[in-house]
């Protein structure tokens, strides 16, 4: 019994073998569709960007890298001020991709994966952007100016992205939050707000209903 099994499990043994060894050596790399390759010959990153598909390489000593270049999204969020010194919560969405044209440059700079570029780049540039923006806004024009701010903090994220091979396609604020009291205060000025056209409403129909009443008083 013995005797048969040895020489099965030394033929497993020698077909991974094999197949590790044909894996090693191929000449060749895959590069899947949404990522871009890096040539590395020794170590040293190749000025080629590789397109889907097959490429020819030097066993042992040429490695592909792939590197992402499909969109992504990441969120944050982080504290800042306003421009009257009230505390804000702010979160964001963004989304992203590596430019493929400039894939090997963010490798041999940057890092050797999207994620390395992401983490590098685009998570330090976030909070110091909306920071930087927020502080320009009183918290009132925070909520009343949105689509302005928005575009600021998308401005200047871009602008720090597009430095280091990463493209800004969408950025959104998904919300602002306020200290209580803040909250409390706006919400206590526009009931006053409500209350101030009722009144007024009010006072109009009052004034409408008895120009009415002279109106039909001298007709009779």
């Amino acid at each position: 019994m013995n005797s048969i099994q040895i020489p099965a499990v030394k033929w497993i043994f020698g077909t991974l073998a094999a197949l590790v060894l044909a894996w090693v050596l191929a000449p060749f790399a895959i590069v899947p569709a949404g990522t871009r390759g890096v040539m590395t010959t020794m170590g040293k990153p190749s000025e080629d960007v590789y397109g889907e598909g097959i490429h020819f390489r030097i066993p042992i000593f040429q490695q592909m890298h792939l590197m992402d270049v499909r969109i992504g999204i990441r969120e944050g969020e982080g504290d800042a001020a306003s421009k009257d010194l009230q505390q804000v919560r702010v979160k964001v969405a963004v989304n992203y991709h590596l430019d493929p044209a400039i894939a090997a440059k963010v490798f041999r700079d940057v890092g050797q994966t999207t994620e390395d570029a992401v983490a590098r780049i685009l998570d330090p540039a976030r909070p110091e952007a909306f920071k930087a923006v927020t502080a320009q806004f009183t918290a009132e024009e925070l909520i009343t100016k949105r689509t302005q701010v928005r575009e600021q903090i998308a401005a200047l994220l871009r602008e720090k992205m597009n430095r280091h091979g990463l493209v800004l396609d969408e950025f959104a604020i998904v919300n602002f939050a306020f200290s209580p009291s803040f909250t409390a205060a706006i919400e206590a000025k526009v009931n006053a707000e409500q209350a101030n056209l009722k009144a007024e409403r009010d006072l109009m129909r009052i004034r409408v209903e008895a120009e009415q009443k002279v109106a039909s008083a001298k007709a009779e």
